[in-house]
């Protein structure tokens, strides 16, 4: 009786064993696989350390810890929490440019992706001085470059604040909600062109330009909040959809001192963006990036603020469109560093202060991907690019004169640098489909390790415990001849007599990229989980998709949801002719643009896949915002037949397998009226479907247990119908 009791607890523990190698959602959504990554860094300008927002748990405070940069040891405290009780829940700091003065922010409250409100402090390194720039929630506080002044935005106006004085000064009135926006960008930019600040202070405070957006003709959006109460509230926004009326914007420029303001006269522009501005190392000379509306034609212009004329000293055109730059850099004699696809691919260029091109520092049938900085003492200009394949990343160095170019990573993978002030060291951050993130202090010049700051083996052993598959890269090749960059995952047992159901994941989206020689993302826990329980999963990024030249990811142009559909629908069509796939059990899965793809590509794709997911999808390019969706698309009134033919709402007598439809009803981004026209056009086609609508979440479908909830409806929508 022992000896079969024993034999059955020796059992009962080898199933144990077994059971908690499987991957369960509840691990992947409450951080179980999680790896451990170095603080975010903000290097100083005056000095070799860099600072840290740091939290002691002990006494509930936050410190500003500076560290030396190359040996990682801290120096000194530039902000302790215990001293200055009246900061708490510190969210962000900046420095003045001398690093004597701190910006500290609490109580943030997010508007969009990108723009908050937040209570801001001045607060003094030395005498430990507390100033509050305003008794009220402000938006985008930016010292000025002496650090004595503070301008800001409250109630779409600007504002200047007298550190010393405490006196503030408006130099804007007109602003109004909905309708006259100053100095931050409105919803639109914020998402399409990435920045909210848009007001700069000139090198010697002279002047503080401005972009002034009126969006009174632009239409209004509105989303029911119901936030479990009786009643819902409304949150209306001006959002302009493709083909509708944007904002009109103007700059201008304000002389602090006169406190007079210059209206710049761009009238040769008609229905234009101001996509960048920022000033130069002159005085008095503003740049500006202006686009037209169909983004195929960028002016940089040089302003004069004395004068006020304009003018363009570079311009950028392209058949399609012409991608912003965030990468310009003013050098000590103004002339500048500019990043252009404008031969194929894109590469940095030095023009002087004219604009007249001094030398092409990058050359070849490769992307840089990143632009680090510029060296003045070594003349030296620091990058990363897809030289070595275009799922690939590596960080380099080159000469101003354009020679002398060096590799300073050396592993196949993902490498991003962070550069020390000096340059002389830089801390490398690298990883791998099969190596955990590791962050490493390296010496420039010789690119020898000098230290290892943060490493992942510990999750890397936990992983092996549950005998993981590997995710493989490969080259598809479709049936109209594409090469297209994929990799798939396969069951760790898997058997190459069986026939195995294919899931398929993609975004697509223009510039994009899903395979990537980098760590795993929590969505690739959940591919392997889905893998452990006997499906392949694969991704394949389409035309369309970034890294691999102009002509390939603008291939695409006019016609989004055309190319890349027929990519995917070819992609499956290759995989499906192998030995060990059953070319009748395709799935697709993707969120936002990617949700756009996977109801394209199960209506028009209906003979080879079986079931879709789509999250948060566009299902008409008409809903969507001007700046995005005229960039690949023109607008409507243009381009009529590229909108409607390419819409899944206009396929969906296709459908034959099993759709899944989810949405937000708060998303501000990609309106949940996407979601419900495509549910009207499938009831009106007689379609049987699947829907989930998840109330007051926005685009990122997220809080609580929303994420855990909508991957467990997933995971068991594909264990039913693939």
């Amino acid at each position: 009786m022992r000896q079969t009791i024993f034999i059955f607890i020796a059992l009962l523990t080898s199933y144990f064993s077994l059971a908690q190698q499987q991957i369960t959602l509840e691990e992947i959504w409450s951080g179980q696989f999680s790896n451990k990554r170095l603080n975010a860094i903000n290097s100083l300008n005056n000095s070799n350390e860099y600072a840290v927002l740091e939290y002691d748990r002990g006494t509930n405070s936050a410190n500003i810890t500076l560290y030396d940069f190359v040996n990682q040891q801290p120096t000194r405290t530039a902000f302790s929490g215990k001293d200055v009780p009246e900061i708490k829940g510190l969210h962000s700091y900046t420095f003045d440019k001398a690093e004597k003065q701190l910006l500290l922010a609490r109580n943030s409250k997010p508007i969009f992706r990108r723009s908050s409100t937040a209570l801001f402090y001045v607060y003094n390194i030395a005498t430990k001085k507390l100033t509050p720039v305003a008794n009220y929630p402000i938006q985008e506080p930016t010292f000025s470059n002496d650090g004595k002044k503070v301008a800001y935005v409250y109630q779409n106006n600007i504002y200047i604040f007298d550190v010393a004085s405490q006196q503030r000064t408006q130099v804007t009135t007109d602003g109004k909600v909905n309708e006259v926006i100053n100095g931050v960008t409105d919803w639109v930019y914020e998402e399409e062109f990435g920045f909210v600040r848009a007001f700069d202070w000139s090198a010697d405070d002279t002047y503080l330009a401005y972009i002034r957006f009126d969006e009174t003709d632009v239409p209004r959006f509105s989303m029911d909040m119901f936030n479990q109460q009786l009643y819902p509230s409304q949150h209306v926004f001006k959002y302009p959809k493709a083909g509708e009326k944007n904002a009109d914007v103007s700059l201008h420029i304000y002389q602090v001192n006169d406190k007079k303001t210059t209206n710049i006269n761009l009238s040769q522009y008609h229905d234009f963006y101001i996509a960048r501005m920022q000033w130069t190392n002159d005085n008095n000379i503003l740049s500006a990036q202006v686009l037209n509306r169909h983004q195929n034609n960028l002016d940089l212009l040089f302003v004069d603020a004395k004068t006020g004329t304009t003018k363009v000293v570079l311009n950028e055109t392209d058949k399609a469109y012409v991608d912003v730059t965030d990468d310009l850099t003013f050098l000590a004699d103004n002339s500048f560093i500019w990043t252009s696809e404008k031969n194929g691919y894109n590469h940095i260029y030095h023009y002087d202060k004219n604009g007249k091109l001094k030398k092409q520092l990058t050359n070849g049938k490769w992307d840089v991907t990143k632009y680090y900085g510029y060296n003045p003492k070594s003349q030296t200009i620091y990058y990363q690019s897809v030289e070595n394949g275009s799922t690939n990343r590596d960080v380099y160095s080159v000469g101003l004169n354009g020679k002398n170019k060096k590799r300073l990573s050396k592993k196949a993978g993902t490498n991003n640098a962070t550069f020390s002030p000096d340059f002389e060291n830089f801390i490398l951050s690298y990883s791998s489909a099969q190596n955990a993130p590791e962050w490493v202090m390296v010496e420039t010049k010789t690119t020898n390790p000098i230290k290892t700051l943060v490493e992942n083996s510990a999750l890397e052993n936990k992983l092996a415990a549950y005998n993981l598959p590997k995710k493989e890269f490969f080259e598809v090749e479709t049936e109209s001849g594409n090469k297209l960059n994929a990799w798939m995952i396969k069951p760790a047992d898997f058997d190459p007599n069986k026939e195995y159901p294919v899931f398929m994941y993609q975004y697509s989206g223009p510039g994009s990229q899903q395979v990537a020689n980098t760590w795993n993302s929590t969505n690739d826990y959940w591919f392997m989980m889905l893998a452990q329980n006997g499906y392949i999963v694969a991704c394949v990024d389409g035309r369309g998709t970034g890294f691999k030249g102009a002509d390939f990811k603008k291939s695409t142009y006019l016609e989004l949801g055309k190319l890349e559909v027929q990519d995917q629908i070819e992609a499956a069509k290759a995989l499906g002719k192998l030995p060990y796939v059953d070319a009748n059990r395709f799935g697709i899965f993707g969120w936002s643009y990617g949700g756009f793809m996977s109801s394209n590509v199960l209506f028009q794709g209906n003979d080879v896949f079986k079931m879709a997911i789509a999250v948060a999808p566009v299902t008409s390019w008409r809903y969507y915002d001007s700046i995005y969706t005229e960039r690949y698309m023109r607008t409507p009134q243009e381009n009529a037949s590229g909108y409607d033919n390419n819409s899944p709402i206009n396929h969906v007598d296709k459908l034959k397998g099993k759709f899944l439809l989810v949405h937000g009803t708060a998303d501000d981004n990609v309106h949940a009226q996407n979601a419900y026209e495509m549910v009207e056009a499938l009831v009106q086609a007689n379609k049987q479907f699947d829907w989930a609508m998840y109330p007051d979440k926005n685009h990122g479908i997220y809080g609580g247990n929303t994420r855990l909830h909508l991957y467990q409806k997933m995971t068991d929508y594909i264990k039913d119908n693939l």
